[in-house]
């Protein structure tokens, strides 16, 4: 197996164990020591791979928001009216929840990190302000287009992402309560009652 393959291999195992690590006892009570003993690696062949354990949080931070960008991305190049490019993010978010399965703890973890460590608080805020600026763009394209009545885009796009937030972080500490994926969108349904245009 070439050189690098194996590299690319061993990260990869890497950043595996240590999602499970984090999710199941947290960050701060992990260990990199633990992470190399579970993956079976050195810790020379972690450093080689990541400067802390920080940089391994971040990554994986990264890669899941990572995921998410790209079916947003995939969503909006598809052309439909901002209302259906809506409905369809939410009914992305049925697989969010279905992929993700005991991974989403470690969406607590990020955000626990961030309320006290600078750093992974920058990591964490920024796509916030992203998605927020992403909705409020798409908010104002609906509002050219005629399908959505005038609204404070700024103030839709801060209930859209509080909305989906929240959903997700029900979905860690209830899991078995709701449907959540599906909670979403009929949220969003309830949602889009109140903003789009009614048609004459």
């Amino acid at each position: 197996m070439p050189v690098q393959q194996r590299g690319e291999q061993t990260r990869e195992r890497i950043l595996e164990t240590a999602a499970e690590c984090f999710a199941r006892s947290g960050y701060d009570a992990t260990g990199v020591a633990e992470i190399c003993r579970r993956a079976g690696v050195s810790k020379g062949a972690f450093y080689h791979h990541f400067t802390t354990k920080q940089a391994v949080f971040l990554e994986l931070l990264d890669t899941w928001l990572g995921g998410v960008d790209a079916q947003l991305e995939a969503i909006v190049s598809e052309g439909a009216s901002v209302p259906d490019g809506l409905r369809s993010m939410a009914s992305f978010a049925g697989f969010v929840f279905a992929a993700a399965g005991e991974q989403l703890p470690i969406f607590l973890e990020f955000l626990a990190k961030a309320s006290h460590d600078e750093t992974v608080w920058q990591a964490t805020i920024e796509p916030y302000r992203r998605y927020r600026a992403y909705f409020t763009d798409m908010v104002e394209g609906g509002i050219a287009e005629g399908s959505l009545r005038p609204v404070d885009p700024k103030v839709a796009a801060h209930v859209i992402v509080s909305m989906a937030v929240g959903m997700i972080l029900q979905g860690l500490l209830a899991p078995g309560e709701a449907d959540w994926g599906s909670t979403l969108q009929a949220g969003i349904q309830v949602l889009l009652e109140g903003l789009e245009k009614t048609r004459n």
